[in-house]
């Protein structure tokens, strides 16, 4: 007989085969089975011993027994060498061929007529070792596996479990047989499984790590875990369930975890290092720390500064940073909100528990407040240690990091970070990167807050350089205006100064140092100062800028010349520097360009030379606004090169500009647009000059804040003619008396009699000298203005010198007399000799300008 099994069957692995023995003892029926076995034919076998047939002879035991003797109605197992069949399929007994061992089971049976026979099973035995070594393994693996091991049936329910499974999930292995994944896990994370279960089970496709998490029973740990499943198919290829392999990854999850806060915190702290501190402004500072906290670290945040500290106090009312230091106010000084943020939509402003400012309520941005002495926030800032406040029930927020700003062992203020209900909460590590992110804030405030200082000091020395509001001149009306840069800019070298010359001239001047800081305000103020100096000397323009040019050449290391390049607005900028040189060098050098000019309002006509500067605005009655060709010349500080001058008669009612180039230049646009819109908006001079001076800067848009701004305006009046007593005196003694004359006629007509005696003394002292000690013609020039003036003008080039007479002396009191009786007087080069001059103030009715007893006695 031969059996029949479903191909991939269990028979087919461990090859078992039958035959049966009759009553005689002789195989009878050989099975199919037993031909694949033993390579022996039905014909072959059947009627014969089996043992003759399956065993070689020379494994025969000798004497053995027959079958048919040892049948005794007993069943009996024993192993029985036999012939292994040959590779080639070939049944030839004479082949050499192996040897196999097999287990015969011997079964008794009767015939139908009650005759004794036998049905033997055959199994290989090597087939049995390999099913033996195969489930032990399998039950190792199975059984002593470190990981949780599940097999699934086809309705998805437990079939079995491991121990390790059950040492998790309690009970015995067997207990767990019937259970759902809804029997370990919540609701969520089941349905998840199940999917997998089906989706594997239906596709045969094995899915790998899938995360999954949960809590053991008896614990409120969260526990992950990634499972791993696969189908599982029976010896005839159908699948029976599926096998699932779970591994507890919480420690690896953890470690990434805490990996990836690691990596975030390290890009917050970059971006922190990248963002914060960009401006030297206080709350920008502020702000640009909430845009790197708020969302990547917490979702709401603010930050308060201590109003001393935003008002420019010299020591702010922080404490040092030590845990007995007590501080201004206890921590409870008054401190401002500088900056908020939220990434909670609708959120209210921030109001930490136990920290509510005096006054209660929420606090708005700019507000004023303090916070309670034993509230936690001032704590944090009497004691400069973060301080971590819970969260109040049915409130948005869950916790709150109250991190004092600590910068140079100093508080500057308080910078709260927190997280809303349903974030993950603060833990050690949030902790001191809050103090981190909050410290490099601290830094880069009192930075500010140093710069702010100092720059509001340069900009007090700045304008302190400057001439006072409200400058007059005679001649000229005239407006000015000077916008420094913002707080994120340095103070310039800008200045203008409106000068009073003698002769009722004016000098205007504008002037830029090159670069920026306080080395270029202190650098300007020495021209400024020097420039004031000059001017008193009475010297033209170029001589001026020539002895400037000196000055700024002695301020710092001489520059190169030769190194330098004109620009559009035709000052000269250094180009490189010489072969060899340090940059440095560079540095030391002091530049600057300047324009001056010297108005004369009798003939209304200035001079002007220039010193690299951007060229003069000139805007006539009807006219449009022209630059005036004046020769730029090279800066301040270059040295080597002659100023040239330009005199232009300036009609009445004419508009003159000189401005630094803030006004017209900036990175936006060029130089040229510059200087085309600034004389665009001059078309209509007409108006007020201080609405002139204000609609240019309202048009050009200066508060880009780059550079400094220096503007000076002056609408040309000259002096009437009423107002010029103008005469020429032959070289001869009379001409003493007809000055005289002249001077105590004029005076009479324009009212000043009070003043008659004085100057027709002061006069006839000056027209003696220029008889005495000059040349040629002598010329008499009375002026009316805020004050009288007399010159007198001769050919000789001899300046006079005041001396103090002796008692014996018969003269030398001459200029000791128009010293004493005027207010101020000198003289200054012509171009065809020289003049000497007096001032005296106009009667006011406070008193004549008389002299008195005791000045007079003094002169002798």
């Amino acid at each position: 007989m031969w059996q029949s099994s479903a191909p991939g069957s269990i028979y087919d692995y461990i090859k078992v085969a039958s035959f049966s023995i009759g009553p005689d003892g002789l195989v009878d029926q050989w099975s199919r089975r037993a031909v694949e076995l033993f390579g022996i034919t039905a014909d072959e076998v059947r009627g014969k011993d089996p043992v003759e047939v399956f065993m070689p002879a020379d494994l025969r035991p000798r004497g053995h027994r027959t079958v048919a003797e040892i049948l005794d109605g007993k069943e009996w197992t024993g192993l029985v060498p036999f012939r292994m069949p040959g590779r080639d399929g070939d049944h030839d007994h004479g082949r050499d061929r192996a040897h196999g061992l097999a287990e015969i089971y011997v079964m008794p049976s009767e015939t139908e007529h009650g005759e004794q026979a036998a049905l033997c099973i055959v199994v290989d035995v090597r087939a049995l070792r390999r099913i033996e070594s195969d489930l032990a393994a399998s039950q190792a693996i199975f059984g002593q596996s470190p990981f949780g091991f599940l097999l699934f049936g086809t309705d998805l329910t437990v079939q079995r479990a491991n121990q390790r499974f059950a040492t998790v999930f309690g009970g015995a292995a067997e207990e767990h047989r019937g259970r759902t994944v809804h029997d370990y896990l919540s609701r969520p994370e089941a349905d998840r499984m199940n999917a997998a279960l089906r989706r594997v089970l239906e596709t045969g496709e094995a899915v790998t790590d899938l995360q999954i998490v949960g809590t053991a029973p008896g614990s409120t740990d969260r526990r992950h875990w990634s499972i791993n499943l696969y189908r599982v198919h029976g010896g005839s290829g159908r699948p029976v369930g599926v096998a699932g392999l779970g591994i507890d990854v919480t420690r690896r999850h953890m470690a990434a975890r805490e990996a990836a806060n690691a990596r975030r915190n390290l890009a917050l702290l970059n971006e922190a290092s990248s963002r914060i501190g960009n401006s030297l402004d206080l709350e920008t500072t502020a702000r640009e720390l909430l845009d790197v906290a708020v969302p990547g670290f917490c979702d709401l945040a603010s930050v308060d500064l201590y109003q001393g500290l935003l008002t420019g106090d010299e020591a702010p009312p922080g404490q040092f940073a030590s845990p007995h230091a007590e501080s201004y106010g206890g921590g409870s000084a008054e401190l401002r909100r500088v900056a908020f943020a939220s990434a909670v939509s609708d959120a209210p402003l921030m109001t930490t528990p136990d920290c509510v400012p005096e006054g209660g309520g929420p606090t708005q941005v700019g507000e004023v407040h303090r916070y309670p002495f034993n509230s936690p926030c001032a704590s944090a800032l009497r004691t400069a240690s973060p301080q971590t406040i819970p969260g109040r029930d049915g409130g948005l927020v869950q916790s709150t990091l109250a991190v004092p700003m600590v910068a140079h062992d100093t508080v500057v203020g308080l910078v709260q970070f927190a997280r809303a209900k349903g974030s993950e909460p603060f833990g050690d590590r949030d902790r001191a990167l809050a103090v981190e992110l909050a410290a490099r804030a601290a830094v880069c405030i009192d930075n500010a807050r140093l710069y702010r200082r100092e720059h509001e000091r340069a900009l007090i020395l700045q304008r302190s350089l400057l001439p006072p509001g409200d400058p007059e001149a005679a001649g000229l009306d005239i407006a000015c205006r000077y916008l420094p840069g913002t707080t994120a800019t340095e103070v310039g070298g800008d200045w203008f100064d409106v000068i009073e010359l003698p002769g009722h001239r004016t000098a205007l001047v504008v002037g830029d140092v090159m670069g920026r800081g306080l080395r270029a305000a202190v650098a300007m103020g020495e021209l400024r100062t020097a420039v004031r100096t000059l001017a008193l000397l009475d010297l033209e323009p170029a001589e001026v800028l020539s002895a400037l040019d000196e000055i700024a050449r002695g301020l710092g290391s001489p520059g190169n010349p030769s190194q330098l390049r004109r620009s559009n607005g035709g000052a000269q900028v250094p180009h490189q520097l010489p072969r060899g040189s340090r940059e440095a060098d560079l540095s030391e050098v002091y530049l600057a360009t300047c324009v001056y000019a010297v108005y004369d309002p009798v003939t209304r006509r200035c001079t002007f030379a220039n010193a690299g500067h951007l060229p003069p605005v000139l805007v006539e009655p009807g006219e449009e606004a022209l630059l005036l060709d004046v020769p730029p010349g090279m800066p301040l500080g270059v040295g080597g090169e002659p100023f040239e001058e330009v005199e232009v008669e300036l009609p009445e009612g004419a508009l003159l500009a000189l401005y630094t180039d803030g006004l017209v230049e900036s990175r936006d646009h060029p130089l040229d647009e510059g200087l085309h819109a600034f004389r665009t908006a001059l078309t209509d001079p007409g108006r007020a000059l201080e609405d002139v001076c204000d609609h240019v800067l309202n048009t050009l848009d200066t508060r880009h804040g780059e550079d400094d701004i220096a503007l000076l305006m002056a609408r040309v009046q000259g002096l009437p003619a009423e107002s010029v007593g103008d005469w020429r005196l032959p070289r001869e003694p009379r001409s003493v008396g007809r000055a005289r004359e002249l001077t105590r006629a004029q005076l009479v007509a324009w009212d000043l009699e009070a003043l008659v005696d004085t100057v027709e003394l002061l006069v006839s002292e000056l027209v003696t000298n220029a008889l005495r000690y000059g040349e040629g013609e002598i010329r008499l020039r009375l002026l009316r203005d805020r004050t009288l003036v007399c010159e007198v003008w001769d050919a000789g080039l001899v300046q006079p010198r005041r001396r103090r007479a002796r008692d014996t002396d018969e003269g030398g009191r001459g200029l000791q007399l128009v010293g004493l009786l005027s207010t101020s007087w000198g003289s200054r080069r012509t171009p065809r000799g020289k003049t000497v001059w007096f001032e005296l103030p106009l009667p006011d009715g406070e008193g004549s300008a008389e002299p008195t007893v005791e000045q007079l006695l003094s002169m002798f």
